[in-house]
């Protein structure tokens, strides 16, 4: 009875592995994976629960330097773009640790329903949603996620609600880095309609 209990939870996780960690009920229940079974692994700390009908093995490697958490919300939500705080996190231009994943939404679309990591989404209008957006490969799937001088520009469209200090906390950041591209964080601050607030701030700062 143990062995065949053993070998089954074998099989299951290779399911979950064969889709790079991450596994859907209907995949599940494709490979005749009762809820019971798909229960208990939730309560032994096997699997995790993402979101409604999708769940990853609890331990995954940390692939590329991008967290989990990232990994799981771009799972759990497709359309979902990495922005603001955690954009600047992930390239190292801000100090502040979010406790949510920020994501990047089109305007209409409807609230994601996530279980875990928390989530603060942010609904952006088509032409600063589709605008900068790098797609980063791993072997648990894609990570979308704006690129470094849209996610400043982002920060200074939010500096109202998200905090001014830390819009030019990330400019300062950047303008350390060796990748610096004023010519495309110039383009981007025209595109996001931030040129006037963003231009004297770096006129000053690499005086």
């Amino acid at each position: 009875m143990y062995w065949q209990k053993s070998r089954k939870m074998d099989q299951i996780i290779s399911i979950f592995q064969k889709h790079g960690g991450y596994a859907r009920m209907k995949d599940l229940k494709g490979a005749s994976v009762q809820s019971q079974a798909i229960a208990q692994l939730v309560q032994d700390g096997v699997i995790e629960k993402i979101k409604p009908g999708l769940y990853r093995l609890a331990e995954l490697p940390l692939i590329n330097m991008i967290p989990i958490s990232y990994i799981d919300v771009c799972k759990a939500i497709p359309n979902g773009v990495i922005c603001l705080l955690s954009a600047l996190e992930h390239f190292e231009l801000t100090t502040f640790n979010p406790s949510e994943i920020y994501v990047a939404l089109p305007h209409s679309s409807k609230p994601p329903k996530m279980y875990y990591p928390p989530v603060r989404s942010f609904y952006y209008r088509d032409r600063f949603y589709n605008y900068g957006i790098n797609t980063i490969k791993t072997g648990q799937g894609n990570i979308q996620i704006y690129d470094k001088e849209k996610s400043i520009c982002d920060m200074f469209r939010y500096r109202k609600k998200l905090g001014e200090d830390i819009a030019l906390e990330a400019l300062k950041n950047y303008l350390k880095q060796n990748d610096v591209n004023i010519q495309k964080l110039t383009k981007d601050a025209i595109h996001c309609q931030v040129k006037t607030i963003i231009l004297p701030y770096l006129k000053a700062m690499v005086a």
